[in-house]
């Protein structure tokens, strides 16, 4: 009795486990097993951007070394390191007696011109006022001799000619007397002008509006003339346009051909706290050697005189930039030759295979501009696995649909610097 009970017992523990065996053999369960899942996400509309981060460094619109024109000692200097000048300001003015008295001179000499020309002036009067006599006293004996043949001998007629002639080379000298007046007069205006242009050359005047970065002239020092660009003379200051400033940033060669004029850039001057967007002015169309970079500038405004040059910008150029545009992960895009494909699934989760346009690409995202929908579902890695018509279980993985790249080119950390240098 005891072994029939077992028997019975343990014919029902193991009826469940070969139920379950049966079930698990069934022909349903067998096509749920077979439809293999796939992760999927979803294309979406949004922004793709690629910026390069760059240091930069301002420097001076210009730097200008203010020589004199003529040698001199200097009489008085009126500025000094770090004043603000403006153009057409005295900045210094030297003593050169020399140039007093030869200017003293030419002054004599253009006034002993202008006598001159007043004397030849008298002279061509005068002698007009004599041959004007002679000729009519002349004309009066021939009209006279023609009136009455023989009244008038021929000597005389002939005499009064004669001074007729000679009263009238005398008006032409008279005028090339004057014409010589005029020329000397001319010389010595010239030599006046130039005398006092070199006068006024004391007077050293700054050439644009600036700052004045270095002094190299104290009062009483000979001041040698920058009349010769091999001369050695040292300037009197150096004056630096600093009102208007040039970004210099260095481009990597690779991101050469996204550098255009009136490309813009966003710059941040951290020693300042300050941020500006910036255009792209200039570039030198030439990769450095050594570098392998280009350098571009963009033109700073600094009315201010906030920004200092010699400091430091982090820029940030935008390569390239789409906005509104169709988005999927770039792990959906699969090559096929030169051809880019998705695998989309229909709304039976069946693959299929199709080509698509494929424009900026970032690190996560790829823009597709044609072949593909806001909304349709592609399938996200491991698609060597699925065929054609598939059907899948899609998995679906939520994705951005929007992304910024930004790419390094070199950037400048203040707060770094400043630790760095506190540590030594």
């Amino acid at each position: 009795m005891r072994k029939q009970t077992s028997l019975i017992l343990a014919i029902g523990l193991a009826f469940p486990v070969v139920a379950s065996l049966v079930a698990c053999h069934t022909p349903d369960s067998k096509s749920a097993a077979a439809v293999p899942s796939a992760k999927v996400a979803t294309a979406q509309r949004g922004d793709i951007s690629h910026v390069l981060t760059l240091a930069g460094q301002f420097q001076p619109y210009q730097v200008v070394d203010v020589h004199p024109k003529v040698s001199g000692y200097m009489s008085r200097i009126n500025v000094d390191i770090g004043d603000v000048v403006h153009q057409g300001q005295t900045l210094a003015v030297l003593e050169v007696p020399e140039l007093k008295a030869e200017l003293q001179q030419t002054v004599f000499q253009l006034q002993q011109s202008k006598e001159e020309i007043a004397q030849a002036q008298h002279e061509i009067d005068r002698a007009e006022a004599v041959h004007a006599a002679l000729q009519a006293a002349s004309k009066r004996l021939k009209h006279a001799a023609e009136g009455r043949p023989g009244l008038i001998a021929q000597q005389e007629l002939d005499d009064a000619q004669a001074k007729d002639l000679s009263s009238e080379a005398q008006v032409n000298a008279a005028k090339a007397a004057m014409a010589a007046a005029q020329e000397h007069a001319g010389a010595a205006q010239s030599d006046y002008q130039r005398i006092a242009a070199l006068e006024n050359y004391t007077n050293v005047t700054a050439p644009l509006d600036g700052v004045v970065i270095w002094r190299y002239a104290d009062t009483g020092a000979l001041i040698q003339g920058g009349t010769n660009s091999n001369d050695q003379a040292l300037p009197i200051v150096r004056l630096s346009q600093s009102n208007l400033l040039r970004l210099r940033i260095p481009v990597p060669e690779d991101d050469v051909k996204y550098v255009h004029a009136g490309g813009q850039l966003q710059v941040r001057v951290d020693a300042i706290g300050r941020s500006f967007t910036g255009k792209i002015v200039r570039f030198t169309r030439e990769v450095n050697f050594e570098t392998r970079a280009m350098e571009t500038e963009v033109d700073v405004e600094n009315k201010d005189l906030s920004i200092a040059p010699g400091m430091y910008a982090n820029t940030l150029l935008q390569l390239g930039h789409v906005t509104n545009v169709v988005t999927i992960p770039v792990e959906a895009l699969v090559l096929n030759g030169e051809q880019e494909t998705v695998y989309v699934l229909d709304d039976s989760n069946r693959i299929h295979i199709r080509n698509v346009a494929v424009g900026l690409q970032g690190s996560k995202l790829a823009e597709i501009t044609s072949g593909l929908n806001p909304g349709d579902r592609v399938v996200v890695g491991g698609q060597d696995k699925y065929q054609e018509s598939e059907e899948v279980s899609p998995l679906l993985t939520a994705s951005p649909a929007s992304e910024t790249v930004q790419e390094t080119g070199g950037m400048i950390d203040m707060k770094a610097e400043t630790s760095d240098g506190g540590a030594h």
